[in-house]
């Protein structure tokens, strides 16, 4: 039985834990103003809120698209549509702000941008401009042109300014940004009880991808929710970073003592996916899913990182990232199998950069993508490693290219040298995404960029233009 609270309702449900979200939503309870967009989680129209309840009584709210997200994923939070945003007798600031400032045309994008940036004022943080675009990264408009948007974000972040921090929800009810009803989820939630950990199925992270392939496949199953199997935190302790395989890229993203030693981070997570996909795709759900693109693959095998495999039975094992990835979508883990955690080792003499090319600047699957970390003395390559994407079947770690590097002193010379070795390891195809041949001048210029990037008072692009 799954069991949540779908805006003000009590839901107690034998549907099948694999239906998304979405279906459920508006084919089970005839919510109609969720909107079924592209059903692959990059437009954003079936956008959700999701609340979890804290240890001290708060609920922590997330956008997400419902079309990736099974029922299974939903037990004991608090989703919210449209509907539950709106109030009897007036507008919410989000929607008003939409309005005013003429950001709508069709409407048929207008629920999801309302579910955004209401998400956005849920945030127990004081939010800024950026944050506003940020939250609505994930929403696509074809009518607009986006700056009346933009327009209606800004000002529904200018008016979070004054929020009251000390007493949040009190204040945003009051400030008409969510319903009264909002102050009696908590003592709701808390009746809810965990559902059982003995389901069998197929095992779900957060659905990012396996919901693009396989969602009308698993309508009518039941699933296994990662979050019964493994946790979700990360832990940095004796320079070791260890982080468990159910833990999101957003946590990545709000954890001081990882971002720390990751200067760039925000750069680079915005390069990888939309806020809602953020909110919800996996670390171990991108390294299993095995995509030769797999952008958190590319960024941790530039880490050098070790996989802690275990069995339901207790038994467990290590195997280093890079030998994880066998052949096209076939990894070394046995259907009795699932990733505990990842860990590396942390050093604040390492220089770590990501770099992803695709048809759109951000928030797109990469054409290809690639990560290094290096660590130099006095010039001279102590220790390096590099990791590329969309160029193999496998996300690969560039063996020979390390090797070639290791020992040397960086100079101009030596990079031209080492990425005609990178060439000879990778073996692209020519896809939708590109020809072979234009990924080969991508991992050329991509690896150049790593230097110039790091290292700006030494490589500048025009040392490696002939």
């Amino acid at each position: 039985m799954i069991e949540f609270i779908l805006n003000n309702k009590r839901i107690k449900s034998s549907a099948k834990s694999g239906m998304s979200l979405l279906h459920f939503i508006r084919e089970e309870q005839g919510l109609k103003g969720t909107k079924s967009g592209c059903k692959e989680g990059d437009c954003g129209a079936c956008t959700v809120l999701v609340g979890s309840l804290n240890k001290d009584n708060s609920i922590s709210y997330q956008s997400i698209t419902s079309c990736l997200t099974p029922l299974a994923n939903v037990h004991a939070k608090h989703i919210v549509t449209i509907e539950g945003l709106n109030r009897p007798k007036e507008l919410n600031v989000a929607q008003k702000a939409i309005k005013d400032n003429f950001a709508t045309q069709c409407g048929f994008c207008t629920p999801g941008f309302v579910n955004s940036l209401s998400g956005l004022a849920l945030q127990h943080k004081k939010v800024s401009k950026e944050d506003a675009i940020n939250a609505i990264s994930g929403n696509i408009c074809r009518c607009t042109g986006y700056k009346s948007i933009e327009k209606a974000a800004e000002e529904v972040s200018n008016k979070l300014q004054n929020k009251d921090s000390t007493n949040e929800l009190e204040w945003l009810v009051a400030e008409h940004f969510v319903p009264d009803y909002f102050k009696e989820i908590p003592e709701k939630l808390k009746q809810i009880t965990s559902r059982g950990s003995d389901v069998e199925g197929v095992l779900v992270g957060g659905g990012t991808d396996l919901y693009v392939r396989h969602a009308d496949t698993l309508l009518d199953q039941d699933i296994q929710q990662a979050t019964h199997i493994v946790g979700h935190t990360i832990r940095v302790h004796d320079g070791v970073c260890t982080i468990d395989a159910g833990t999101r890229v957003t946590d990545l993203l709000n954890h001081k003592g990882f971002k720390s030693y990751f200067v760039k981070l925000p750069e680079f997570i915005k390069l990888i996916s939309s806020e809602q996909i953020r909110n919800m795709a996996t670390l171990a759900g991108n390294f299993v899913n095995a995509s030769p693109i797999g952008d958190l693959s590319i960024f941790f095998l530039a880490l050098d990182s070790t996989l802690h495999i275990k069995k339901a039975n207790g038994d467990s094992r290590y195997v280093p990232l890079k030998s994880f990835f066998r052949t096209y979508k076939k990894v070394d883990l046995a259907e009795d199998e699932f990733i505990a955690d990842l860990s590396f080792e942390l050093d604040n003499n390492n220089h770590f950069n990501f770099e992803k090319v695709s048809k759109r600047t951000h928030l797109d699957i990469a054409t290809v993508n690639t990560a290094i970390r290096i660590q130099l003395t006095n010039n001279v390559v102590y220790d390096v490693a590099i990791s590329i994407g969309g160029v193999a079947a496998i996300p690969t770690y560039l063996h020979k290219t390390t090797r070639f590097l290791k020992g040397k002193e960086l100079s101009v010379v030596v990079l031209i040298a080492a990425q005609e070795v990178l060439q000879s390891e990778i073996t692209p195809i020519s896809d939708v995404r590109g020809t072979a041949a234009y990924k080969r001048l991508l991992a050329r210029q991509l690896f150049y960029a790593h230097f110039i990037s790091l290292f700006p008072n030494q490589f500048q692009l025009k040392d490696f233009i002939a």
